[in-house]
């Protein structure tokens, strides 16, 4: 029988009529539903960002090619967003008009509120209360006025109901603070207080959510990071007890999230609602991750994630909580805002094996963000830093983004999984759609190191071997390729010199070049088969459909 070649991006493409080398699936076969927990919700840095009309665009850009349903961001307490006025005879005045902007703004796209509850405002942080980042969010907490806190809490839930209506709301969360574990002394992260202090503050706004309609849905700890020492199991962070493993003995310890076991007592102790649980599992040691490069020194391996969701059940499953849902509010590869490899080619396979490996086992895992329009550390120094954003400052989609896209794409029915190839059918329409991505088996750890970023490409093929069959004659796939020289902006902008200010032809070349993955046409043959033998280079990601 006569080969058929198909040159696509990286990898090389045979199709045959029949080879009984490839893995056959039935397309016509029974289905498993899933769920698109890697759409259900996204990040972005704080509130006020969601002012500008750049990152309402690229939220509607989100939206549109990568289905997220909820936005996550800090701050929406703070004082730029001016929402809490005391008078000298103690009147208060909440002022709703700038989070009335971004959630209008939000919803106008689609995207609810993944509601977190966070900073103090001046008059409820305590005085000379300590500032944390580039716009100096209030953090610390005084007990004497955690009342003032409730009425807050109270009076803005009672506002979003008045506005939306109770129907659009109860499809929202409420989530209490952003990582208040990291609260070491002298130099507090995202809260200055105890472990005590914070669930202090959960009850009161629980009660204070609650207070509106029993319905509405609030859960915690929103806490950084899981880790395999005690450091966090103290009333404060005790950096101390810290232990920083080698890469050959990080992933022999034990990991467990922070302040959970603690905090589910708490709630069960004094009979508090807990609708779900939200903590941060990076895949790197360190929580904080500064510049010291510790945690690209110890990285965990590849399937941390689904240990840490497991552990999140086990903890439910023994508690009186075993209906709680759980939301991973932020991942990445990891939580620092200047790791090259936000910018690059490797996450996006992460993001797929990632993703994939997990299906059914949590309700959300939400990408550290959406936009590099972020500045808990001010602005990058150039347009590619290393931030978190699947989209750059200027527009630029970078391959994260077509990671998320692609998982979009997929059906909700899978039909077959093994590393390589995912396969998906829609229940709706019956259409078949694909991913095959190269993990490489070298690199056991979650990302490779950023450090030897130059050399990523430095790593095995791999083999995809699929026969889809009991597809209609003559039918049409697409098959579309990310992979180094496809899709991925980055290489495109070094390609040009790297320059510190771009022209606007220059953005306008790099805004083309971010979007240009592969694509290929093929069809069915007369038999109602499609089969593929191709090499997927490192990092690969190849959309079927």
């Amino acid at each position: 029988m006569m080969k058929k070649y198909f040159f696509i991006a990286g990898l090389f493409l045979s199709v045959w009529g029949q080879n009984a080398m490839a893995q056959k699936i039935d397309t016509k076969g029974k289905g498993e539903p899933f769920l698109h927990y890697w759409s259900e919700g996204t990040c972005a840095g704080r509130a006020n960002e969601g002012l500008r009309t750049s990152w309402v665009e690229q939220l509607k850009l989100v939206k549109e090619h990568c289905g997220f349903k909820y936005l996550r961001m800090h701050g929406l307490f703070d004082d730029d967003m001016f929402v809490y006025f005391e008078k000298p005879n103690g009147q208060v005045v909440y002022n709703w008009q700038y989070i009335d902007e971004v959630y209008d703004r939000m919803l106008a796209v689609g995207v609810k509120p993944f509601v977190e509850l966070s900073f103090f405002p001046k008059g409820i942080a305590a005085d000379n209360s300590k500032m944390q980042m580039w716009y100096q969010n209030r953090i610390t907490f005084d007990e004497s006025r955690l009342g003032k806190w409730h009425d807050l809490i109270k009076n803005f839930t009672q506002h979003v109901v008045d506005r939306y209506g109770i129907d659009e709301v109860l499809t929202w969360y409420f989530e209490v603070w952003n990582e208040p574990n990291l609260n070491m002394n002298p130099k507090a992260g995202f809260f200055d207080g105890t472990k005590s202090d914070y669930f202090k503050l959960y009850k009161a706004s629980a009660k204070a959510v609650k207070s509106v309609d029993s319905r509405l849905k609030v859960g915690g700890p929103a806490t950084s990071n899981f880790i395999a020492d005690t450091r966090f199991d103290g009333e404060v962070y005790d950096q101390s007890k810290s232990r920083f493993y080698s890469q050959d003995k990080i992933n022999k310890q034990q990991w467990k999230g922070s302040w959970i076991e603690d905090f589910i007592r708490y709630c069960e102790k004094e009979n508090l609602p807990l609708d779900f649980i939200a903590t941060h599992p990076y895949p790197t040691d360190y929580a904080l991750d500064p510049e010291s490069g510790r945690s690209k020194d110890a990285v965990r391996y590849v399937y941390s994630l689904r240990d840490d969701i497991n552990w999140i059940r086990k903890q439910l499953a023994d508690s009186k909580y075993p209906q709680a849902e759980i939301h991973l509010t932020e991942w990445s590869t990891s939580p620092n805002s200047r790791d090259v490899m936000h910018d690059i080619l490797p996450p996006a396979a992460y993001i797929l094996k990632a993703n994939l490996d997990c299906i059914g086992l949590t309700n959300s895992l939400m990408y550290w963000t959406f936009t590099d329009i972020f500045e808990e550390k001010g602005g990058g120094e150039s347009i590619f830093h290393g931030g978190f954003g699947m989209i750059n400052f200027q527009g630029l989609v970078k391959p994260s983004f077509h990671a998320y896209r692609m998982l979009h794409q997929l059906g909700d029915e899978k039909l077959y999984y093994a590393d390589p190839l995912f396969v998906s059918r829609s229940s709706e329409t019956g259409k078949i759609t694909a991913l095959a991505f190269n993990y490489p088996e070298e690199y056991e750890i979650a990302v490779p190191s950023a450090k030897n970023f130059s050399n990523y490409m430095d790593a095995s093929s791999k083999k995809l071997n699929m026969s889809l069959e009991g597809l209609k004659p003559g039918a049409t796939f697409i098959v579309e390729t990310l992979d180094k020289n496809h899709g991925n902006v980055y290489d495109d902008y070094v390609e040009i010199g790297a320059p510190h200010s771009p022209t606007r032809e220059d953005i306008a070349y790099l805004k083309q070049k971010a979007w240009e993955t592969k694509k290929e046409t093929l069809r069915v043959d007369e038999n109602g088969t499609l089969t593929l033998n191709c090499e997927l280079l490192p990092w690969t990601c190849v959309l079927i459909k």
